[in-house]
């Protein structure tokens, strides 16, 4: 394996500012003295993956030109739901978005891009813009900013270990020699921070088990929470870090919702939380705060629907099924992982954690209130994250528009694990989550008006997710071959790549 170490230089570092405040200047004195020849312009399509154009650099004329102008690119390849004839599109870098690549071999800058239209407007149905109109349309209603951050899981593959094995299904923050690899996962959370990524932390996950000679381990990233855009770039762009990393390390990765039958999906679990002049609002005298709970409400509203959004593959909906760490059901409730919206541990009880746990230390007051988000826990990486956040905020600015949004809330929250036999007379009165793709864009129809308003999804965009879900054909897909592993695993195998 190449050592990709001697090819990052960190911009920041570089440039002595942060990435917000970089200028088309700072690029091109960066490329200048760090001897940069190839630029890469990297965007979303509607698959929710990066896409790539290399550049090389000619000489700073060029330079300049794909700066200032960007470049055209094929929609209708890239979008199920723009026109052949009407395709051609500009990609146009944004500079705050700027790092170095550290798979190249030559020194490489990437950028990533922002859609424009023929007429030199935004493409209205470009995944970061619709990401973009539903912050803005939230804030307009609420007064408030739309935070976002997500827990990226995913599956390491390579071959199996006769030392120190793994437990089956008892990975959940293993150390060394049991977890095998920890100092893969550190290496692609160093790559993701050089690139703008503001992680919390990461650590394996409980999905551990081996099959045909493989060992498959589950690990996870966790971002920070930041402004929904930036939040969905750094997943974005995370995702594809830890596939080429892997890649060099010979190591197998997988995003995808359900790997096999009896062991744990991999969701993209995703926080939020709501601010006003820089101070967290999920919280008022220690409790959920009302605002809180109007953003709770519209999710649960629109909790069927999210699921066009979030979970985009068949194989979504056998993660979602009772006892595998995933949801089911539309409800929500403290520290609770039975339910859809849970609300973590906060650090509301006012103690000196820090005192208690160090008793040299001087009493010291913290405030914990900015740490208190909501988890969405539905979705999974099959999602074009770009959307999977714009329709999480648009059914938050729902909840707003309720008049009994707070009662919503309340009615829909569940303390006890709703799986367990003495509670089954709850859960039967529980909304369920669709049970396939072909569900969720019934759903999705049904409510479409809702995320159409404001101008924030387009309908051409919304045509074009519901006739993508509904060509699955999946409607009686999980009845039929759930019980056939055989069956399941030629799915998983279709799917393995998603996201």
């Amino acid at each position: 394996m190449q050592n990709t170490e001697a090819n990052i230089c960190d911009i920041v570092a570089f440039l002595k500012k942060p990435r917000a405040a970089f200028t088309k200047a700072d690029i091109k004195k960066f490329v200048k003295v760090q001897g940069v020849r190839h630029i890469n312009f990297m965007y979303p399509g509607g698959d929710g993956r990066l896409k790539t154009l290399n550049f090389v650099l000619n000489d700073e004329a060029y330079l300049d030109e794909i700066l200032s102008c960007g470049e055209r690119v094929d929609g209708s390849s890239l979008f199920s739901y723009i026109e052949a004839s009407s395709s051609d599109l500009y990609v146009v870098p944004r500079f705050s978005s700027a790092f170095v690549d550290p798979f190249a071999k030559l020194p490489t800058l990437c950028l990533l891009c922002s859609f424009f239209n023929k007429d030199g407007e935004l493409l209205e149905s470009s995944p970061e813009y619709t990401l973009h109109k539903a912050c803005e349309a939230f804030k307009k209603a609420t007064g408030l900013e739309f935070q976002a951050m997500g827990e990226l899981e995913y599956y390491v593959i390579a071959p199996e270990s006769s030392v120190f094995p793994a437990v089956d299904q008892r990975g959940y923050h293993e150390s060394a020699p049991f977890a095998k690899f920890n100092e893969f996962r550190q290496k692609c959370m160093h790559y993701i921070s050089l690139a703008g990524g503001q992680i919390k932390y990461g650590h394996s996950e409980v999905g551990n088990f081996t099959q045909d000679g493989k060992l498959y381990e589950q690990n996870e990233i966790e971002f920070l929470p930041c402004a929904a855009e930036d939040a969905a770039n750094q997943l974005t762009l995370a995702k594809w870090m830890i596939r080429n990393l892997g890649a060099e390390y010979g190591y197998d990765i997988t995003f995808a919702p359900k790997i096999t039958v009896g062991k744990a999906g991999s969701g993209l679990h995703v926080h939020m939380r709501l601010m006003k002049n820089g101070k967290n609002q999920m919280l008022k005298n220690g409790k959920i705060s009302d605002y809180a709970k109007r953003a709770i409400a519209g999710m649960m509203k629109l909790a069927p629907s999210i699921t066009a959004f979030g979970n985009m593959n068949p194989t979504s909906y056998f993660r979602l099924v009772p006892h595998q760490e995933a949801p089911t059901n539309v409800c929500w409730g403290d520290r609770n992982r039975s339910v859809l919206v849970r609300v973590p541990l906060g650090w509301t009880a006012k103690a000196d954690l820090c005192k208690k746990a160090n008793p040299k230390e001087t009493a010291a007051a913290y405030n914990t209130a900015e740490k208190q988000t909501v988890e969405m826990r539905s979705p999974d990486a099959s999602a074009n994250v770009y959307l999977l956040m714009a329709g999480l905020a648009v059914a938050c600015r729902y909840g707003f528009s309720l008049k009994d949004g707070v009662k919503v809330a309340d009615a829909t929250y569940v303390n006890v694990n709703i799986h367990k036999k003495e509670n089954e007379k709850l859960l039967n009165s529980l909304e369920t989550l669709p049970d396939s793709c072909a569900a969720s864009a019934d759903c999705l129809e049904k409510q479409r008006a809702i995320y159409e308003a404001e101008g924030v999804f387009s309908a051409a965009m919304i045509d074009g997710i519901i006739s993508e879900l509904r060509a699955f054909n999946d409607r009686t897909l999980r009845r039929d071959i759930q019980k056939k592993p055989s069956e399941v695993a030629k799915l998983v195998k279709t799917y393995f790549y998603c996201g």
